[in-house]
């Protein structure tokens, strides 16, 4: 790379602007898509929606999701040992594009295959474009944090661009009746609303491509052993686990032609469900059993609660795409301080407020650190689930109203309801207002979540912890998605005080486990302070790092 390459970007390599972009509209396409995602599954057919009730959407939204976060640890394997992570990222937005595209079809056919190409293109792209910004840099080069900052302010500005694709396409009563006056279908607008992230994923991958030469070696040949045997043994593992998907879906698939076992939604969910517990069961009994001595054993078990609020915080976090959407969609005004937000717009202030408040926070951790005061990351991680309590809070006055409302929707159209009780819609300003305390208590958990559960494992399995993390997050994500079918079968009482006390449950067994896992970091860090996050120089990234995890 040359000295002007090498500074081509704000002082930065070249490609760094290639993966700032890509990355940016790969994010755009992926929130684009989701901000809608679920209030189209539940709108009713008559209406250009898939007509499904809030339990089946929310049930297709946790198998999606939690896919996404599953798929990422095999692709980042396969970029590492056969394709390098460049041509990983190229595969992977290709997947993204033609998931959209799937989406944005006309007909109902290709919905679940385009949902299986983003989730798949997902897990391709994602954990291997984080890994080619490294690449860049020289492990001595000092502009690596800088760079990453730059990376992912392309994050923040996806995430906060995407919501504006429901509000003014999918949504939009605009866009509809523009439609109408050129003589088409109105509700056109839900494929117009999936066929903008499909348009935005093709130009990232087209500048991507451009910029491919900025980049040198970067991320571009895979890792493949030195040793033929281990090189042979993971190919053999590859074919192992197609060869293995492939026979449990065929499986399955003849049980259910026999009539033994039906695969609706609901069993395909619940084994998934299934297998997701399995997994953590045994992910956490191999950490276990391949520690070496008394010292790794118990880290691990200390792993154990980390890992569980990682779960409980994901699990409410995630609400924003399924409950909160059907809440935005049925029971909010669509009138904020005189801007008009459809369902979907609301997704935009989670952005908008990690963006606000990252200058703060690290802030506040900088000046906590040189007094001395800086909390451990245990304890921030207790805060953070305390914060998530409190954002469902926020909506405990709005309950009575909703509730009644609720009822009547049961028994009447929706437009007919407004026109006859237009006072028991509830204010925007408390899904704002729970965005806000939910960003809080997210700037708590994600920048340390990971940073703690690493200082736990040891380092030889560093892997295995990554894995742990995105394990963490497609269970939570799985739990936010299958509440939905609380909210539709118990109300959203009953959804709002079960999140608000499972996060105060947890918040209180980590206030509770933060000495003995503060004497754990002691053992991992004999050189340091018994936990550096209590006397070493704070994350300067706690924006960036949450939004690393989305």
């Amino acid at each position: 790379m040359s000295k002007d390459q090498d500074r081509a970007f704000f002082g930065h390599p070249g490609g760094l602007s290639t993966l700032f972009f890509t990355e940016m509209w790969e994010r755009l396409s992926y929130y684009g898509a989701r901000a809608f995602l679920f209030v189209y599954m539940t709108t009713a057919v008559s209406k250009g929606g898939l007509g499904m009730k809030a339990g089946s959407a929310g049930l297709v939204m946790a198998l999606y999701m939690s896919s996404v976060y599953l798929l990422s640890l095999p692709g980042g394997w396969i970029a590492d040992r056969f394709v390098g992570q460049r041509r990983a990222v190229t595969l992977g937005g290709i997947g993204i594009m033609l998931g959209n595209l799937c989406l944005a079809l006309p007909g109902d056919q290709t919905f679940y295959p385009g949902l299986a190409l983003i989730a798949m293109g997902t897990g391709m792209l994602k954990p291997n474009i984080s890994t080619i910004v490294g690449q860049l840099y020289s492990k001595e080069d000092i502009r690596r944090d800088a760079g990453y900052t730059i990376y992912y302010m392309g994050i923040n500005i996806g995430a906060f661009v995407a919501p504006f694709v429901a509000t003014l396409v999918a949504q939009s009563d605009h866009f509809r009746a523009l439609l109408a006056d050129h003589g088409m279908d109105p509700n056109l607008a839900w494929k117009a609303g999936f066929a903008v992230p499909a348009i935005g994923m093709l130009f990232g991958i087209v500048q991507y491509l451009i910029g491919y030469r900025k980049m040198g070696e970067a991320g571009l040949h895979p890792t493949i052993p030195s040793d033929p045997k281990r090189a042979a043994r993971d190919r053999i593992v590859l074919v192992a686990i197609i060869g293995g998907l492939a026979a449990i879906i065929g499986i399955f698939a003849g049980l259910d032609a026999a009539g033994i076992l039906v695969l609706d939604k609901a069993t395909i969910g619940n084994l998934f469900g299934v297998g997701l517990l399995i997994a953590a069961v045994g992910l956490f009994v191999g950490l276990y059993k391949t520690a070496r001595n008394q010292e790794e054993r118990k880290g691990v078990t200390a792993m154990i609660p980390l890992f569980l609020g990682a779960i409980a915080f994901f699990g409410v976090f995630e609400q924003a795409s399924t409950t909160l959407s059907d809440y935005a969609e049925r029971f909010v005004h669509r009138e904020v301080v005189g801007i008009h937000l459809t369902s979907g717009g609301y997704q935009f202030f989670n952005a908008a407020f990690i963006i606000l408040l990252a200058t703060p926070f690290a802030y506040m951790w900088t000046r906590l650190a040189k007094s001395g005061k800086e909390p451990s990351a245990v304890t921030k991680f207790a805060i953070g689930m305390v914060l998530a309590a409190l954002s469902f809070v926020v909506l405990v006055p709005t309950l009575s109203s909703i509730s009644e409302l609720d009822t009547l929707q049961k028994a009447a159209p929706k437009e007919q309801i407004d026109s006859i009780a237009p006072h028991l819609r509830v204010s925007g300003l408390y899904l704002v207002a729970l965005y806000f305390v939910s960003t809080l208590s997210e700037l708590f958990i994600s920048p340390v979540g990971l940073s703690s559960m690493s200082k736990l494992a040891p380092a030889r399995l560093a892997g295995m912890v990554m894995g742990t993390w995105f394990l963490a997050t497609a269970i939570g994500n799985y739990l936010a998605g299958r509440a939905a079918g609380f909210s539709e079968s118990r109300g959203y009482s009953f959804l709002v005080y079960t999140l608000i006390i499972t996060s105060l449950v947890i918040a209180a067994i980590l206030f509770l486990v933060a000495p003995m896992i503060k004497r754990m970091m002691a053992g991992k860090n004999k050189d340091g302070p018994a936990d550096k996050s209590e006397k070493a120089e704070p994350d300067p990234l706690p924006a960036a790092r949450a939004l690393e995890q989305q």
